[in-house]
């Protein structure tokens, strides 16, 4: 896995062990293609980080800042290791589960990416689905922020209260999800 373009493209990063579907060049290609101009002096939050390869992209491609949080300390780890190798600034490493990291923080973001483990089967935990509805993303975006969410292809895209879908790209086994205040979409 590598950064694709910007200050440390090109750049090979390390995965942890605990990634079991890391998100691929070709889809974060995609995703930053989408985003375009939107990236540059953003700030970005970078959910479910496990590599930090979305934030990490980000900040190559001249975000400002990037909070990345993950749950687990080797991907933690594994994050501080690839912001030193890719001498990247405007990185912040949170441990914490998600849902409890975005009820204690106050920041707002101009970019929230949320790539967590995928939706394959019935009663499986729908963790786009759950903090769409929890509005915690809604409450952390900008007004003309982006969410950008990555499902499994064959999930349905689920639905934001205060938040609307504007984009549905389906790359091989992945679908990317974009999602903006109703204002904007």
């Amino acid at each position: 896995m590598r950064i694709i373009a910007g200050k440390a493209g090109r750049l090979a990063i390390k995965v942890p062990q605990s990634v079991a579907r890391p998100t691929t060049d070709f889809v974060r290609q995609a995703i930053f293609s989408i985003l375009g101009d939107r990236v540059d002096e953003s700030r970005v939050l970078d959910l479910f980080a496990g590599s930090g390869a979305i934030g990490l992209e980000a900040l190559s491609r001249g975000a400002s800042t990037c909070t990345f949080v993950d749950e687990h300390r080797q991907a933690n780890a594994v994050i501080q290791q690839n912001l030193e190798k890719t001498k990247l600034s405007g990185g912040r490493i949170v441990k914490s589960d998600v849902q409890g990291f975005l009820k204690r923080d106050t920041t707002s973001y101009d970019l929230i990416f949320a790539d967590p483990p995928y939706w394959q089967h019935h009663g499986d935990k729908d963790h786009i689905g759950d903090l769409l509805a929890s509005g915690l993303i809604a409450a952390r975006l900008t007004p003309d922020g982006c969410f950008v969410a990555e499902i499994s292809a064959h999930q349905p895209s689920p639905d934001g209260a205060a938040l609307s879908l504007i984009d549905r790209r389906e790359y091989g086994g992945s679908a990317v999800l974009l999602y903006a205040h109703p204002a904007n979409a």
